[in-house]
């Protein structure tokens, strides 16, 4: 394999670098997303960064006058970074549903599309499907419909050229909006590469789920297995040595795989006992934030603490010890409950290929698995004993629904250190993955804001200031 950005000088490499973080955490960039300076700083760097891209992550870059979209290799279902509504909640089914039926739609379409005809349009197809359909005289219908159709503006695809989306939503018999549609963009956030009507298993849209066979060859087979390796950190917060199988842990453990990680994004890699990590400490990569702001952040925060002071336990205190589901067996969960939802309408029968069972059902090859290994396991009553302590202790500065709320702070404090592999969730509580011990020690106090005029006798307003400190940066 070529060097990582072979041809970049070392005055320009940071320069480069840039660019390769900006593509990697937007797969579309247009003129307008996600800002004005992000087209020109890609195009730059267009050339070094569609073979590096390829040779070292397995990613296409397909690069247009107004567009540049990242065709990513897919080796999980991740639900982390889902698509944004206006109020910055994640899309739900509906939303998701409206805005590949809009995408479909605006290719009837000529230039330009009222949103209310849009709707119709939308409607239309939108009734035939089971349990959809889409009513614009009911209110939430509408507002779903404008998350989708506004996510599409935010990227380029459409452009407000007169009256406003919001005014509609409100009331659609006195607002109207008109939009151009901007061809290039829409092909470039629409590039399927499969016909999906014939898939039968969400899986079918993963990388990994075609792995290389024989006449591949072993340098064939070598060279996937690194790419796989290096996406898997790149597009985790760590890779545990325990989730891979043996092909895949020795080109985890290979020198090249930092060597060319830090030389294409910039970032450090850090290898523990227990696995390796892309360092972000700027945030420039990554799309969650933690330690971050907001109750749920510090909660997770807190609660993360508490949770690898539990693991030090020893003796008769100590925790007990269970394994975690290994990534095959969340793969095919995730798979399972996508695929519960797949209509069977629609698909050519004649062209589906026969279901000779997912390569994600099992664990593989028995004798490649690595020994099962198990971790400290807190339950869920305790987990809400120890939010309850936080929620008393730090509670001024939370957020009154959650501090009110406490079922549903707990849920989404695991949910987030879930999402940064701190923790499993099982059945009746979670487990401790070793990462969290990064968190071990943390602190935080409640700082109370003086009063702007303490004559007028207001109440002081409190805050949470999280003093994080890692003692012990162990993964």
């Amino acid at each position: 394999m070529s060097r990582v950005a072979e041809g970049v000088s070392p005055l320009e490499l940071a320069d480069y670098q840039k660019a390769v973080r900006l593509v990697l955490r937007h797969p579309l960039v247009t003129p307008g997303y996600p800002d004005k300076a992000a087209l020109a700083t890609v195009r730059r760097w267009a050339g070094q960064l569609r073979t590096d891209l390829m040779e070292v992550l397995g990613h296409r870059l397909v690069t247009t006058a107004d567009t540049a979209r990242l065709q990513r290799a897919q080796d999980g279902l991740d639900a982390t970074r889902p698509a944004l509504t206006r109020a910055g909640r994640p899309f739900d089914r509906r939303r998701y549903a409206y805005l590949v039926l809009t995408l479909a739609a605006l290719g009837r379409h000529g230039a330009q599309v009222a949103l209310g005809e849009l709707a119709d349009a939308v409607a239309a197809d939108a009734v035939r499907i089971d349990g959809l359909g889409l009513d614009t005289a009911r209110k939430p219908d509408r507002d779903a419909f404008v998350d989708a159709v506004t996510w599409l503006t935010e990227r380029g695809a459409l452009t407000l050229a007169d009256g406003s989306a919001t005014a509609w939503a409100g009331d659609p018999e006195r607002a109207e909006a008109l939009y151009d549609i901007d061809r290039e963009i829409l092909l470039a956030v629409h590039h399927p590469t499969r016909v999906l009507q014939h898939l039968t298993s969400v899986t079918a849209l993963l990388d990994s789920g075609s792995a290389l066979g024989m006449s591949a060859g072993r340098a064939g087979r070598r060279r996937d297995q690194a790419r796989r390796a290096r996406r898997l950190v790149l597009e985790n917060p760590v890779a545990y040595y325990a989730d891979a199988d043996s092909e895949l842990l020795g080109q985890l453990r290979a020198p090249a795989l930092a060597e060319d990680l830090e030389r294409l994004t910039g970032l450090t890699v850090e290898r523990r006992a227990e696995g390796v990590a892309l360092i972000d400490t700027s945030g420039r990569l990554s799309d969650i934030r933690f330690p971050g702001g907001g109750t749920v952040a510090q909660a997770a925060l807190l609660l993360a603490a508490r949770i690898s002071a539990a693991v030090q336990r020893s003796g008769r205190h100590a925790l007990e010890l269970l394994p975690a589901p290994t990534a095959a067996e969340r793969l095919a969960a995730r798979a399972r409950r996508i695929d519960g939802a797949l209509p069977s309408r629609g698909l050519v029968a004649e062209l589906v290929e026969e279901d000779d069972g997912s390569v994600y059902e099992g664990s593989g090859d028995a004798g490649q698995e690595p020994g099962e290994t198990r971790y400290p396991f807190v339950t869920d009553s305790w987990l809400r004993g120890r939010l309850k302590e936080i929620t008393g202790e730090y509670g001024a500065g939370f957020a009154a629904d959650l501090r009110g709320d406490p079922d549903r702070l707990l849920d989404q404090a695991l949910s987030l250190l879930a999402a940064m592999s701190l923790i499993a969730r099982v059945d009746g509580g979670a487990l401790a993955l070793p990462l969290i011990a990064r968190y071990r020690g943390v602190t935080a106090r409640v700082k109370t804001r003086p009063a702007s005029q303490p004559s007028a006798q207001l109440p002081s307003q409190t805050a949470l200031f999280a003093a994080e400190t890692a003692k012990d940066p162990t993964p």
